[in-house]
């Protein structure tokens, strides 16, 4: 091989954007496929390129019964290969430059899955839009696409790659918009404490194109984690809405407190109380009446978003449905069941008479606990206002008449019995 063959070999490769040696080893293949389409060629040969001089030499072994190489190597280029290898380069070197790149394309972005990329939408329609990245396109099918939001061509647009297949054409590299990782990555690209990892996003929670919830915590005591995801004056998360085309962007601190990050996560809504139990993974949380309509949000928006966020149930309730639900009528527990007379009759579960279909309905034999209740405490009530009432009475007898002594005259000091008894009887008369 001369040496202006050998300069467009390097020119070639660094055009493709292919090694030396990947060119050269394909540049072998296709001699040695030349080679054995010649007559009289040995059965286990190949071709050996020196890539310094540019030098190519057919070798070949002897093969045993078993078809094993055996003994040395020894040269069997035939004195024309020189021509026949030059046609076979035309012929197949186009081919495998283009099976070695996609090959390439394939090896690069394959360990890139969760990873972004900014390409130009060069095709949008119905089904899917292509983005040109630059060496590859990718595809973005209508299921990762933001509703109400079609890429127009032209677009330069930020993806999240979610796969990477195989395919006879190359790599078929497919990416997202509706991602919950794209939204990481986008605060990564703004927030450098993010991508150092002084800064971590524990918890993501999003519905694409509407509103999205993020619990930040900070592996550094002097960094508030909410604020560097803010930025001065809003400008790092302004970014990223920008970028989401005006996607809501919730930012909320992490902690390990479940009540407290349940609390938390139903920003900006403020909450009472938080009852969480762990046997059913179900958070019980108690707002102020003004305050239920904005946890819940608008189709339940804002409570569906906590729910991913926490990994819990969250069931939003009211002060005043807890003060009703604390006043319900308990009734005693029960079963319908069919009589020796066919008939269909509850029957409590403390062994108690059993009630007719028309009882029940009546509300005969019915009686609320909390009634009950209700019924000895005022009875209970009201003997002790009797009770007050009647010490009372006595001290308002005595009253008028300690009065009108102190009025007769102020010189009367005890009186014996016989004294008030003529008192008495002179009154009378």
């Amino acid at each position: 091989m001369n040496a202006e063959m050998m300069e467009a070999l390097y020119a070639l490769a660094s055009e493709r954007g292919i090694s030396v040696d990947t060119l050269f080893s394909v540049l072998a293949d296709a001699m040695e496929s030349a080679y054995k389409k010649m007559p009289g060629a040995r059965e286990y040969a190949w071709v050996v390129i020196n890539p310094d001089t540019g030098e190519f030499r057919v070798m070949s072994q002897e093969l045993d019964e078993d078809g094993e190489p055996e003994g040395e190597e020894f040269d069997v280029t035939p004195d024309n290969f020189g021509r026949i290898a030059a046609q076979a380069a035309k012929q197949v070197m186009g081919q495998r430059i283009r099976e070695a790149e996609r090959e390439l394309k394939y090896e690069e972005y394959s360990g890139r899955e969760g990873d972004i990329v900014t390409g130009i939408v060069q095709q949008s329609d119905a089904r899917y839009a292509l983005l040109d990245l630059g060496k590859a396109e990718a595809l973005m099918p209508q299921s990762e696409q933001i509703a109400f939001d079609r890429p127009q061509p032209g677009q330069r647009v930020k993806a999240y790659i979610i796969e990477v297949r195989r395919s006879p054409k190359g790599p078929q590299i497919v990416v997202s918009r509706t991602h919950p990782g794209l939204i990481k990555r986008l605060f990564e690209l703004e927030v450098p404490e993010i991508a150092d990892g002084i800064v971590e996003i524990k918890a993501c929670a999003r519905e694409p194109g509407q509103r999205t919830k993020i619990a930040v915590a900070s592996n550094d005591p002097n960094v508030d984690p909410v604020g560097a995801c803010v930025g001065a004056r809003g400008g790092r998360v302004r970014m990223v809405v920008n970028e989401l085309n005006g996607e809501k962007i919730d930012i909320v601190p992490f902690t390990e407190d479940l009540n407290e990050f349940v609390m938390k996560a139903l920003a900006p809504a403020k909450v009472t109380e938080v009852r969480i139990d762990e046997s059913t993974g179900t958070a019980e949380v108690i707002v102020p009446d003004y305050q239920l309509s904005l946890s819940i949000g608008k189709e339940g928006q804002n409570a569906r978003l906590a729910h991913r966020l926490v990994g819990l149930r969250v069931d939003i309730k009211s002060e005043s449905q807890l003060a009703n639900e604390a006043a319900e009528e308990t009734w005693a527990e029960g079963e319908w069941i069919t009589n020796e007379a066919g008939e269909q009759v509850w029957q409590p579960a403390d062994g108690g008479e059993a009630i007719t279909a028309e009882q029940w309905e009546s509300g005969e034999g019915l009686e609320p606990i909390a009634e009950d209740s209700v019924e000895s405490e005022d009875s209970v009530e009201s003997e002790d206002s009797v009770e007050s009432e009647d010490s009372v009475e006595p001290a308002e007898d005595v009253a008028p008449e300690d009065s009108a002594d102190d009025a007769d005259g102020d010189d009367a000091e005890t009186a014996s019995p016989a004294e008030a008894q003529d008192s008495d009887e002179g009154g009378a008369a």
